[in-house]
């Protein structure tokens, strides 16, 4: 497989992997004005020259967009293979890239968010176990980071206090996301509006700088819908919570299914 990296030179005439179609559209758009303003904090983002979803994007834990201590490693966005690509060791391919790329950079190693179980939109634990890494933090939720250090003494990453224990004072169900995945850009205000049909308490806040996204209560932040931002424990959650909830999963799935039509 040829990949191709995608740089401020290339980015208006690259396509981003999981929104192929043009520049005018709003999910493609909000994109690439995201990465045009990552590219200088180091972020890399690898791809096939095929089109399709076969990428890696990663940048300097530092600059995450995710609530994280991991002072000198690489955060790993998204690794994401689908479709005719799987089965053909390119996300092999593209993580060893990414090593050998932060090891040439000074890193102390990479980190990613998982779950114990496969999780739609978070990394496969039984792929990274199986290329080394280890979970090395838990939030309240069940969201892991896991870790691969390129030293034993590395220090392990860790989610921030408030991260680890998603909590609100807002009733309701609230979503925080970012432009990082681009699906947000259509799908925000689809749930918007199917929770003003359904009369639900619903509240998005669109974050739009990286100080915000490391503060935020909940250790996802790009994903088209998170669960875990919601005003009570995880635990206890309202039935108008569980309510949304489901309707951002069909959501959700609907997305899937597109993603196998493309």
């Amino acid at each position: 497989m040829e990949f191709i990296q995608v740089t401020k030179e290339n980015l208006e005439k690259e396509h981003i992997c999981c929104a192929i179609s043009n520049n005018n559209d709003i999910q493609v758009s909000s994109k690439k004005s995201w990465l045009a303003e990552r590219f200088d904090e180091g972020l890399v983002f690898l791809k096939s020259v095929e089109r399709g979803k076969c990428f890696i994007e990663y940048i300097p834990a530092e600059y995450a967009w995710n609530p994280i201590d991991a002072e000198g490693y690489m955060y790993i966005d998204c690794l994401w293979v689908a479709g005719s690509f799987k089965g053909h060791g390119y996300a092999s391919e593209l993580l060893n890239f990414c090593i050998e790329d932060s090891k040439q950079k000074g890193k102390k190693g990479l980190c990613i968010l998982a779950c114990g179980k496969k999780k739609p939109f978070l990394a496969d634990p039984k792929f990274l176990s199986y290329k080394g890494f280890e979970p090395c933090d838990e939030a309240d939720n069940g969201v892991q980071l896991w870790y691969l250090p390129f030293e034993k003494e590395a220090g392990q990453p860790r989610f921030k206090e408030i991260a680890r224990y998603p909590y609100i004072d807002e009733k309701g169900y609230v979503l925080f996301y970012t432009c990082q995945c681009p699906y947000n850009a259509k799908y925000v205000p689809v749930l918007e509006n199917l929770a003003k049909e359904k009369d639900i308490k619903f509240t998005a806040i669109h974050i739009k700088s990286r100080e915000e996204a490391q503060n935020v209560p909940t250790p996802i932040t790009t994903l088209p819908f998170t669960k875990y931002a919601c005003s009570l424990p995880v635990r206890s959650c309202p039935s108008s919570v569980s309510i949304i909830f489901l309707y951002c999963v069909r959501a959700v799935e609907r997305i899937e299914l597109s993603y196998t039509s493309i």
